[in-house]
C-alpha cells in the first residue's frame, strides 16, 4: 500500500526483503521532487522482532534498502505486527507529526520569503494569496493563534482591493472563505463573541456590494450561504459545549437565511422572466476547457481577465443570460424551507414560541407556493391555535386565507368548510365584500356545487381543483360533517343557560339557547338539537324548520330558524325532570345547529357543552373588567357580552307541604334517656303516602359522639353501646290532609357536650305538571343542637371518727366515708335511692343504709352520706381499692314512667398502714367539778413479738393528777 500526500509519501510494504520490489514502488515517487515532500517506508513485520542489535541479517538488510532508495534511515521504520501493535502505531504517528511539522514550517518560511519580493502596488491579489497561505499552513501546523492572525490580516487586504462590478464576485468569495475560517477558530478558542463580531463585520462591509443589478439574484443567494454557514458553525459548536441564549442562538442566522433566500426567490422571478421563446446559449458560456475555474469567484467566459473593461459585450451578455436560465431551474421554496425548518427547531429548543409560529407560517406559504399544499395545511393548522388563543386577529385571517387557499385547491370539503366558517365570523379582519363572496362559496358547497375559485391562485393548479371539485360532487359519499366549534371562531356563537340554578321536580325544566350570526347576510338554519346527559331529554328539546335550498341565503328576517346578522335569537326550551333524576345534575352535553339539508350537504355545528368557543373565555373577561356602559336596548333583546354561560342544573325535590315541630326540655343530663317529641302535621291536599322517619345524631360529627349517643324508641330500654345513634326510616303510616301525629324519641347521651341531631320525614304524594301525573318523593328535615350537662357532682373524702381529714388509714381502725352530692342540673332531681358496694379489701362497721333515698334536689343543692369502715390489714403497701358508689336518680316529673338513671362513681383508693401498738381510752362523758374522773386506756399490741412499751402522762392545768406519772413495763 501507499499514501501520497503533500507532507509525507508514505510507502508500506510486507518485510519480505524484495529490494526490486520496494525500489520499484520508490521509483514512483520521483514525481514528488521540487515539491519538499518527504518519503518514508514501514516495513511490516508478522514475526516476534529480536531485540535491537541482536539481528545483524535485518541491520545489513536495512542498511543496504536505505543506499538503494537514497533513503534516511530515520525514514525507514518497522512495524511488528504483534499484540502491542497500538504502542507501535502511536509511535509511528508521532514520528509522521514531526516531518509533518517539520513540512509545514519550512513552507511557511518560503511563502514569507516570497513575500518580501512583493509590493502592494503591483501585487495586491498575492498579497492576499500569500497571507491566506501562511494561515492555512499554520492551521494544519495546529498552530491556530497564530493561523487566526493571519486569516484577520488576509481578509483585511481582501478588503483593500480595488472593487468593481467585474471582480466583485470574486472579492466577496474570498472574504466568505477566510470569514468562515476565522470564524470558525473562534469558535474553537470558545471566543463566541469574537466570531459574533466579525460576523456582523463581515455582512457590513459586504452587504452592498450587491455587483451586477441583472444578477441580484446572485448576491441574495451569497448572503443566504453566508448567513447558512455561520448558523452551521454556531450550531456545531453548542453540540461541542458552547452555552447560547434566547437572544443569541443559531435560529436567528437561519431565519436571516431564509430571508435572504426569500429575496432571491424575488429577484429570481423579476430578473429571469424571459419569454419561453428565448433558448439557451450556444456554446454555453459557463463551460471551460478544463471543466473547472482556475480561481474561486471569476466567470468562466473571462477567467484571467483583470482589466475592469469588458473586452467582449456580446460574450458578457450571453454569460449573464445563461446564469438567469439556470436560477429559473433552480428549487427555490426548497431551500427556503431547509432554512426555515431549521431555525424552528432551534427557536423550539431555546423556548421561543413567538418566533418559532411566526416562522412555521412563513413554512406554511411556502409549502403553498411550493403546491404542497397537504404539509401547508398541517403546519398552518398546528399555528392557528396559538395566534387564536392570544387574539391575535390579523395574523389569523391571513393565515386562514392561506388554508382556504390549500383546501380549496385539495377540494377537501370539510376544511374548506371549516376556514369559511371562520373567516366569515367576528374574528376575521376581511372586509364585506369578501366575506360575501365566501359566504356563497360556502352555500354552494352546501348545494352540492362546486365553489368558485379563491384569488390569486396558481391557474394550472385551480384547473386541476375543479376537476376534483367536480368529481366530489358526482360521489355519493357520505355529506354530513360534524364540525367541533369549540377550537375555532365560527360565524354563529351560542349560549346556552338555565333559568335557575336548581328545578323543583315538579317544577318544568326551562333554559334558553341564545344564537348570534356574524356572517354578512341572514342565514337560514335547518335544524337545532340539544343533548343531555340524560337522553331521554333530548326528545324535548328540538326546533326544526323545512325549507327549499335557495333559501339557505335570504334577505328576510321571516322564519324561526332564520338568523340576522348582529341579532340575538332565543330558543325557550322546557320539560318536566323524571322524579329518579332528583338529586342530580342535568347538563347540557352539546348543542347542535345544522346548516343545509340532506339533499344537499349538511354541516353540524356542535357546542361542546352549553356553547362557547376559542374566543369566548377571552371576550368573558375583556367584559368584565370593562367599565364602558352598555347602549340600552328593547326588552326583547339582551346585550351578548352580559349573557353568562350555565349549561347545568341541579334538580331537587318537591317543596314538601307539612309540618315538622320538635319539642324538648334541655338540656340533657348524661346518661338520661332524655325524651324529644316529634310532632309531624300534614298539610298537603292529599294524601301523604309511606311516611317514613328518621332520627337520631346528624352524621358527619365526631366518632367519639357516634359511640357515645344512643337513641330508641323506647324509653324503658336500658340502653348500651348495641344501639344505633341514627334510626332510619321509621315507618310511620299514611298522613290525612290535615292529620297530626306524634312521636317519641328517646336519647340517652354518654358524654358532656353539644350534639346535633337529625329528624328526616320522607314521604310519597301524586301530583300533576304539565298534564302529566308523577309520584313525587317530599322530604323536611329538622335539625336541633341538645347540650349535655352532668346532673350532679359527687365529692368523696375519708375523715377519722372525729371527722379530721385522713389522706390514710390504718387497718383495724374505724374511719369514715363521707359523700356528697351537688345537683348541677337546671331541673328538679329525684335522688331514688343510693347504694356503697365495697371491695374485698374493706368492712362495713354498721349495716350499709341508704340515708338520701327520695330526695329531692334542686339547683345547687346537696345531700351527704357517711359510712363507717373498716381495713384489715393487707400485705402491699400500695392503695387498697375501696369500691364503688351507685346513686339512682332520674328527673322530678309527674309522669311516673320516667325511667330511672343509675350512675356509678368508683371510689378513690386510699393508704392503709400497719400499727404495731393500738391504743384505745375509755373516758366518761362528763365530769364534775373537784371529783375524781376515771380514765382507762387499753393497750393493745398488734404484732406477733413481745413489745417494751412505757407511758408517761403529760401534765395538764386543767386537770389534778393522781398517781404515777410514768409506768415502765
Amino acid at each position: 500500500f501507499d499514501f501520497l500526500c503533500s507532507v509525507l509519501s508514505l510507502l508500506l510494504c510486507r518485510l519480505k526483503w524484495n529490494f526490486y520490489l520496494i525500489i520499484h514502488k520508490y521509483e514512483g515517487k520521483q514525481s514528488l521532487q521540487g515539491r519538499n515532500t518527504k518519503v518514508a517506508v514501514v516495513l511490516i513485520q508478522k514475526k516476534t522482532p529480536l531485540p535491537p542489535g541482536e539481528d545483524v541479517i535485518a541491520s545489513e538488510r536495512a542498511a543496504a534498502l536505505c543506499n538503494a532508495c537514497d533513503l534516511s534511515g530515520k525514514s525507514l521504520f518497522v512495524l511488528p505486527h504483534t499484540d502491542h501493535l497500538v504502542g507501535y502505531i502511536i509511535r509511528l504517528e508521532n514520528a509522521f507529526y514531526e516531518h509533518a511539522q517539520t513540512y509545514y514550517y519550512t513552507e511557511i518560511r518560503r511563502v514569507k520569503s516570497h513575500k518580501e519580493f512583493l509590493n502592494k502596488t503591483t501585487h495586491q491579489l498575492l498579497f492576499v494569496r500569500h497571507q491566506f497561505k501562511i494561515a492555512f499552513f499554520s492551521e494544519l501546523k495546529q498552530d491556530t493563534q497564530n493561523a487566526l492572525k493571519n486569516y484577520r490580516t488576509a481578509y483585511n487586504l481582501v478588503h483593500e482591493l480595488r472593487a468593481h462590478e467585474t471582480n466583485m464576485l470574486e472579492i466577496k468569495t474570498m472574504a466568505g472563505f477566510i470569514n468562515y475560517k476565522i470564524c470558525r477558530l473562534c469558535f474553537q478558542h470558545n471566543t463566541p463573541l469574537d466570531a459574533i463580531a466579525q460576523f456582523r463585520k463581515h455582512i457590513d462591509l459586504c452587504k452592498k456590494k450587491i455587483g451586477s443589478a441583472e444578477l441580484a439574484f446572485e448576491h441574495a443567494a451569497w448572503m443566504s450561504k453566508q448567513f447558512q454557514a455561520f448558523g452551521d458553525l454556531f450550531d456545531e459548536a453548542i453540540k461541542l459545549g458552547l452555552t447560547a441564549i434566547q437572544t443569541q442562538n443559531p435560529g436567528f442566522y437561519y431565519q436571516q437565511a431564509a430571508y435572504y433566500a426569500q429575496e432571491r426567490k424575488q429577484l429570481a422571478s423579476m430578473l429571469c422572466n424571459h419569454d419561453s421563446s428565448v433558448v439557451y446559449p450556444n456554446p454555453d458560456p459557463l463551460e471551460t476547457q478544463t471543466g473547472v475555474l482556475d480561481f474561486y469567484g471569476q466567470r468562466p467566459w473571462r477567467q484571467g481577465t483583470l482589466s475592469f473593461d469588458l473586452s467582449d459585450p456580446e460574450k458578457e451578455k450571453m454569460g449573464i443570460l445563461s446564469l438567469q436560465l439556470k436560477e429559473r431551474s433552480v428549487l427555490h421554496s426548497e431551500l427556503i424551507i431547509t432554512l426555515l425548518s431549521n431555525a424552528v427547531a432551534q427557536f423550539k429548543k431555546y423556548k421561543c414560541p413567538r418566533m418559532k409560529s411566526h416562522l412555521m407560517v412563513q413554512m406554511g406559504e411556502e409549502y403553498y407556493f411550493a403546491k404542497d399544499y397537504a404539509k401547508a395545511l398541517k403546519l398552518l393548522d398546528y399555528v392557528m391555535c396559538e395566534y387564536r388563543s392570544e387574539g391575535w386577529w390579523t395574523l389569523l385571517t391571513s393565515i386562514l386565507t392561506t388554508a382556504l387557499k390549500c383546501s380549496y385547491l385539495m377540494a377537501q370539503i370539510k376544511d374548506y368548510i371549516t376556514y369559511s366558517l371562520e373567516l366569515l365570523g367576528r374574528a376575521s379582519t376581511l372586509k364585506d365584500d369578501q366575506k360575501s363572496r365566501i359566504e356563497k362559496n360556502l352555500i354552494k358547497v352546501l348545494m352540492n356545487e362546486s365553489p368558485d375559485p379563491e384569488p390569486d391562485c396558481d391557474a394550472a393548479a385551480v384547473k386541476a381543483s375543479q376537476k376534483l371539485w367536480s368529481d366530489r360532487v358526482s360521489l355519493a359519499g357520505s355529506n354530513v360533517f360534524t364540525i367541533e366549534v369549540q377550537d375555532f371562531i365560527p360565524f354563529v356563537q351560542c349560549k346556552a343557560k338555565f333559568l335557575a340554578p336548581s328545578f323543583h321536580v315538579d317544577v318544568p325544566v326551562q333554559f334558553d339557547i341564545y344564537l348570534r350570526a356574524d356572517c354578512p347576510h341572514p342565514i337560514r338554519f335547518s335544524k337545532l338539537c340539544i343533548s343531555f346527559n340524560n337522553q331521554d331529554y333530548n326528545q324535548y328539546c328540538v326546533v326544526e324548520e323545512a325549507y327549499q335550498k335557495s333559501d339557505i341565503l335570504e334577505q328576510s328576517s321571516q322564519g324561526t330558524m332564520c338568523l340576522v346578522p348582529g341579532k340575538t335569537r332565543k330558543f325557550t326550551f322546557k320539560f318536566v325532570a323524571k322524579t329518579e333524576d332528583v338529586g342530580k345534575k342535568i347538563e347540557i352535553t352539546s348543542v347542535d345547529l345544522i346548516l343545509g339539508s340532506e339533499s344537499g350537504r349538511c354541516v353540524i355545528l356542535n357546542w361542546r357543552g352549553g356553547g362557547g368557543d376559542a374566543a369566548s373565555s377571552q371576550e368573558a373577561l375583556q367584559a368584565a373588567r370593562s367599565f364602558k356602559r352598555r347602549p340600552k336596548l328593547p326588552d326583547n333583546e339582551v346585550h351578548w357580552d352580559s349573557l353568562a354561560i350555565q349549561a347545568s342544573t341541579m334538580i331537587i325535590s318537591r317543596v314538601p307541604n307539612i309540618s315538622v315541630q320538635l319539642r324538648h326540655e334541655p338540656p340533657a343530663l348524661t346518661n338520661e334517656m332524655y325524651c324529644l317529641v316529634v310532632t309531624i302535621e300534614s298539610h298537603e291536599e292529599t294524601v301523604a303516602k309511606d311516611v317514613k322517619l328518621t332520627a337520631g345524631l346528624k352524621p358527619g360529627q365526631d366518632a367519639n359522639l357516634t359511640q357515645k349517643t344512643q337513641v330508641t324508641l323506647r324509653g324503658t330500654d336500658t340502653c348500651d353501646d348495641s344501639f344505633p345513634a341514627l334510626l332510619p326510616d321509621i315507618p310511620v303510616g299514611d298522613l290525612q290532609p290535615g292529620e297530626k301525629l306524634e312521636k317519641p324519641i328517646y336519647i340517652r347521651c354518654g358524654t358532656v357536650g353539644a350534639r346535633m341531631f337529625l329528624v328526616y320525614v320522607s314521604y310519597l304524594i301524586n301530583t300533576t305538571v304539565e298534564g302529566k301525573e308523577i309520584l313525587c318523593k317530599c322530604h323536611r328535615d329538622e335539625t336541633v343542637t341538645i347540650e349535655t350537662v352532668f346532673p350532679f357532682d359527687v365529692a368523696i373524702k375519708f375523715v377519722s371518727t372525729k371527722l379530721e381529714h385522713l389522706d390514710r388509714v390504718f387497718a383495724d381502725i374505724p374511719f369514715l366515708l363521707m359523700t356528697d352530692i351537688l345537683s348541677a342540673s337546671p331541673w328538679p332531681l329525684t335522688i331514688v335511692t343510693s347504694q356503697l358496694q365495697l371491695s374485698a379489701s374493706m368492712t362495713s362497721v354498721d349495716q350499709l343504709e341508704s340515708y338520701v333515698e327520695n330526695v329531692v334536689l334542686q339547683t345547687g343543692e346537696s345531700a351527704s352520706e357517711c359510712f363507717c369502715l373498716r381495713c384489715p390489714p393487707v400485705t402491699n403497701s400500695g392503695g387498697v381499692a375501696t369500691g364503688c358508689y351507685i346513686i339512682s336518680w332520674k328527673r322530678s316529673s309527674p309522669v311516673e314512667s320516667v325511667p330511672v338513671v343509675s350512675t356509678v362513681i368508683t371510689l378513690p383508693h386510699v393508704i392503709v398502714e400497719s400499727i404495731p401498738l393500738h391504743v384505745k381510752a375509755d373516758l366518761p362523758s362528763f365530769g364534775r367539778v373537784r371529783e375524781s374522773l376515771p380514765v382507762r386506756y387499753h393497750l393493745q399490741n398488734k404484732t406477733n413479738l413481745v413489745q417494751d412499751v412505757e407511758v408517761s402522762m403529760e401534765p395538764s392545768d386543767a386537770f389534778m393528777f393522781s398517781g404515777l406519772k410514768q409506768t415502765p413495763s
